[in-house]
C-alpha cells in the first residue's frame, strides 16, 4: 500500500550514517500531515469535495460510554478516549454521504511520535475488513445508517502503549484525502490484564480489581515485632497523572518501539523513579535534614509528587523507600501493569552481596560502628509487577521485584529489577535482573565478629533467622497484612531452603561458611532482651533475662548500647550506655531491668523514633560472647478525621482534622495536609506552633466528586514530631 511509505519520508530527514532517522523519545513529539497526499498531477477540475468526505469522528469517550465502560477505564480523570490493548472498541464516522462499500474506500492510520513507521509500530494503517482476527489489529463495520457508520476496532495485544493519533483516509483517484489533525480524537492505549494474550494478562477479577484498579494502598512500616501501618494514596486515574507516568518514558528515552514490553518499562521507570545519575522524580534523603523540600513522612501519596516533577521537569524532595515505593506503583497501575507495594522486615543492605552482614565488636563486645558497613533496615519496601517472562525459563513468570529506592548500581544505573520472585525463592539468581542483590536482602546472615589485638577476627556469633523474617503486602480486598514471605523464600532450616542456597552459590551468589572460620558458641547459656511498649516522651523499660542451663556458676559481664537510628538500621547517636556484672547461678534464670528515661532520648530521637538496642555479655569463664539486638518504636501519636454532615457527591461537605500535641515541648513549624482520591486534591495548611498538651483543629470544606467508598489521608510533619498520620474511610452517597 503506497500510502504507508509517504508518511514515513519526512522532508529532508537528517542522515548521520548510522541511522537515517532520528531516535524516536517522545510520546509526545509530532509532525505534520499532509490532508492531500497527491499521486502525481492533479487535474484542473479535481474538487475533494466531490469524494467522500469525513465530517466527523465520533470516539464514545465519557466516561459513561461503552468504551470506558468495558475497558476499566471509566476512572480516569482524562476527557480523551482511554481504552486497553487487545480488546475491541468503538467508534462511529459521520461522512458527507452515505458509504458506497463496493466504490468508496477508506482506513484509519494510528500515528505516535515523529517518524511514525510501521515496521516501529508508531505506524498502523488500519484497512476496514469483515472479521476481527484476535491478536492483531483490525475494523470491521458494525452499524450503517443514513451517512453514518459504527466500526468495532481491535488493537494488537503486544502494540506499544501510549498516546495515538488518529486519522480517517479516504482513496480518491487522485490522491488520499485524510482528516485534520485533532486532538480530541486522540487516543490512549494501555497495557490489558483482562486479555488472555496481553502480557500482564491476570487471572483472578479481585486480584485485578486490587492490583489495578484501586487507588489507595496501605504501606506497612515499623519493624518486625511492631508492625505499623498507613495509607498512601497512589492517585492513578488523578487528572494529568496517567500524562505524566507517560512523560517518565520520554525522559528514560525509552524507545517508542520498546514500550509494549512491561519488562523494559520496569526497568527504565526503577531508575528514573529516583534522581540519581538521570534527573529522575525523587531526590531520597536520609540525613534527618529536608531543606527546601517536603520530609519523606509528610507525603499522604504520589500525585503531587508526580505532577510537581511534570510541571518542573526537576526531582521533587525528598523520598525514602516507601515514597520511591508508592510513585512506582501509581506509575504501574496507571499504564495498567499489576502491582502491588512489598515490606520486607530486618532488610539486608548487604554492599557485596556475599550473604553475610558483618557486625565487628570490640574487646568489651561492643559494636564498633567504625568498622561496621553493612546495616539491617528495620524495613525496606519495593514493588511487584506481574508479567510472563518470555526470556527466561518457563515458571519465572507472575510476580516480579522491581525497586525504585537507590540502593547499588545495577548495569551502570541505580536500577533494581525486575527479578523473578520465583526465580529468587529457588535460588536460581543467574536470571536478569538483579536477582542476588535481591535474594541477600532476605536471605542474609549477620555474623558478629570481635576483632583480636594481632588482627585475627572471630566469629563469636551467628544469626541466620533474623534477615527478611516478614514480607508482607495488603491483602486483596481488603486493609489487613497479607503475609508472603514464603513466597519468597522456604521455611527456614527445611530441605529446600539449603538447596535453595547450594543453588544460589552454584550461581554466583557468595556464600562464606561458618566453616571458615573458628566459630563455637556458649550453647549452654541464652539471654533474651525484652522492652516494654514504649510510647513518644514517656519513660519506658526493658528487661535482659539470663537462663543458666548448665550446672556451672558463671558471671557475666554486660554491656546495653540503647542507639537512635534511621530506619535503615544506620546508627545516629547513643543515647544510653549501661554496664553491669551478673552472677548465674546453675540451671536457674534471672532477669534485670534498665529504666529508659525520655530526657535520655529525646534530644535525639529521628523521625520513625526509632531504637537499636544492642546487649552483648561476655561469659567471664570461658570467654564467650553472647549477642543480641532489638529494634524498637516509640508509639506515635495519630491524627483523628471526622466529617461534619452527609457526604453526597457534588454537594459541599467538611471534614475536621484534630491533634493533640503529647509532648513536654512545644511543637514549631507545624504543617499539615489532607487527601483522598476521588474526594478532593491535597490541601496543605501550616501553623507556627503547638503548645504542649493543647489541641489544635483545623476544618476544610470540600465537594466529594465521586460516589463510593473513599479514603482521607492526613499528615502532620513538625521539626520535633514526624510520622504522625490519620485516615478515614468514608461513603460519597450518589445525589
Amino acid at each position: 500500500m503506497s500510502e504507508t511509505t509517504s508518511i514515513n519520508e519526512e522532508n529532508k530527514l537528517p542522515l548521520n550514517g548510522r541511522r537515517a532517522i532520528p531516535p524516536n523519545y517522545s510520546n509526545d513529539e509530532e509532525n505534520e500531515v499532509p490532508e492531500m497526499e497527491a499521486f502525481g498531477l492533479i487535474p484542473r477540475g479535481f474538487n475533494p469535495r466531490d469524494y467522500l468526505r469525513v465530517v466527523d469522528i465520533y470516539m464514545f469517550k465519557e466516561p459513561h460510554e461503552i468504551n470506558k465502560q468495558e475497558h476499566h477505564t471509566d476512572k480516569y480523570y482524562n476527557p480523551k478516549l482511554i481504552v486497553r490493548r487487545g480488546q475491541a472498541f468503538q467508534i462511529q464516522i459521520d461522512f458527507n454521504r452515505p458509504y458506497k462499500p463496493e466504490t468508496d474506500q477508506f482506513w484509519l492510520e494510528f500515528l505516535m511520535g515523529r517518524y511514525p513507521q510501521q515496521n516501529k509500530g508508531t505506524y498502523i494503517p488500519i484497512l476496514v475488513g469483515n472479521v476481527l482476527k484476535p491478536g492483531q489489529w483490525g475494523a470491521k463495520i458494525i452499524h450503517r445508517e443514513n451517512n453514518s457508520i459504527r466500526l468495532f476496532v481491535m488493537s494488537s495485544p503486544t502494540c506499544i502503549i501510549g498516546k495515538f493519533r488518529l486519522y480517517v483516509a479516504v482513496l480518491t483517484p487522485f490522491g488520499i484525502l485524510r482528516t485534520r489533525r485533532n486532538s480530541a480524537t486522540d487516543i490512549y492505549i494501555l497495557f490489558n490484564p483482562w486479555c488472555k494474550l496481553d502480557a500482564v494478562y491476570l487471572d483472578d477479577e479481585k486480584e485485578r480489581e486490587e492490583y489495578v484498579l484501586n487507588d489507595v494502598g496501605i504501606v506497612f512500616h515499623g519493624n518486625v515485632e511492631d508492625v505499623k501501618s498507613r495509607s498512601w494514596s497512589y492517585g492513578q486515574f488523578e487528572e494529568n497523572i496517567l500524562d505524566a507516568c507517560l512523560f517518565l518514558m520520554d525522559k528514560a528515552e525509552l524507545e517508542l518501539s520498546g514500550r509494549g514490553n512491561p519488562i523494559k518499562i520496569c526497568r527504565i521507570a526503577s531508575a528514573v523513579i529516583n534522581s540519581r545519575d538521570d534527573d529522575g522524580v525523587i531526590a531520597g534523603s536520609w540525613t534527618n535534614s529536608y531543606d527546601y523540600g517536603v520530609p519523606p513522612s509528610a507525603w499522604t501519596g504520589s500525585v503531587d509528587i508526580l505532577l510537581e516533577y511534570y510541571s518542573s521537569k526537576q526531582p521533587v524532595r525528598y523520598g525514602q523507600c516507601w515514597v520511591f515505593a508508592g510513585v512506582f506503583n501509581t506509575f504501574l497501575r496507571c499504564l495498567g501493569i499489576p502491582a502491588r507495594l512489598i515490606t520486607n522486615y530486618s532488610s539486608a543492605h548487604d554492599n557485596n552481596a556475599n550473604l553475610r552482614l558483618d557486625f565487628f565488636l570490640d574487646d568489651e563486645g561492643k559494636v564498633d560502628t567504625k568498622l561496621t558497613k553493612d546495616s539491617v533496615w528495620n524495613y525496606h519496601c519495593w514493588n511487584e509487577a506481574w508479567m510472563t517472562r518470555p526470556d527466561l525459563p518457563i515458571g519465572f513468570g507472575g510476580w516480579q521485584v522491581v525497586d525504585g529506592t537507590p540502593q547499588e548500581t545495577s548495569d551502570g544505573m541505580y536500577r533494581c529489577g525486575p527479578a523473578s520472585v520465583q526465580a529468587i525463592k529457588h535460588g536460581h539468581v543467574c536470571f536478569q535482573f538483579d536477582a542476588p542483590f535481591v535474594y541477600a536482602e532476605v536471605n542474609g546472615d549477620i555474623f558478629y565478629t570481635r576483632l583480636e589485638k594481632n588482627g585475627t577476627q572471630v566469629v563469636e556469633n551467628v544469626d541466620t533467622t533474623r534477615i527478611g523474617q516478614l514480607i508482607v503486602t495488603k491483602e486483596v480486598g481488603g486493609d489487613g497484612m497479607m503475609d508472603i514471605t514464603e513466597e519468597y523464600k522456604f521455611r527456614e532450616g527445611s530441605d529446600e531452603e539449603r538447596l535453595a542456597l547450594e543453588t544460589a552459590v552454584m550461581y554466583g551468589v557468595k556464600k562464606q561458611s561458618i566453616q571458615d572460620t573458628t566459630y563455637q558458641p556458649q550453647t549452654d547459656v541464652d539471654m533474651d532482651f525484652q522492652a516494654q511498649k514504649a510510647v513518644l516522651g514517656h519513660d519506658f523499660k526493658v528487661t535482659i533475662t539470663f537462663r543458666n542451663k548448665s550446672c556451672n556458676s558463671y558471671t557475666a559481664t554486660t554491656y546495653l548500647s540503647g542507639n537512635t537510628v534511621f530506619y535503615t538500621g544506620v546508627t545516629k547517636s547513643e543515647f544510653k550506655k549501661h554496664s553491669f556484672s551478673v552472677k548465674l547461678e546453675p540451671s536457674s534464670s534471672s532477669s534485670f531491668d534498665i529504666v529508659i528515661k525520655s530526657s535520655e532520648y529525646m534530644s535525639d530521637l529521628l523521625e520513625q523514633a526509632s531504637f537499636h538496642f544492642f546487649v552483648t555479655a561476655r561469659i567471664n569463664e570461658t570467654g564467650k560472647i553472647l549477642a543480641v539486638q532489638k529494634a524498637i518504636m516509640l508509639e506515635i501519636p495519630t491524627l483523628r478525621i471526622k466529617t461534619k454532615g452527609e457526604l453526597v457527591a457534588g454537594k459541599e461537605a467538611s471534614v475536621i482534622v484534630e491533634f493533640t500535641n503529647p509532648l513536654k515541648q512545644n511543637l514549631e513549624n507545624v504543617t499539615l495536609r489532607l487527601e483522598g482520591p476521588g474526594v478532593l486534591r491535597t490541601i496543605k495548611k501550616q501553623f507556627g506552633r503547638i503548645p504542649m498538651n493543647s489541641t489544635l483543629t483545623w476544618e476544610v470544606k470540600f465537594i466529594p466528586m465521586r460516589p463510593g467508598l473513599r479514603k482521607m489521608i492526613a499528615s502532620l510533619n513538625s521539626d520535633a514530631l514526624r510520622h504522625v498520620y490519620g485516615e478515614l474511610s468514608v461513603q460519597i452517597q450518589k445525589p
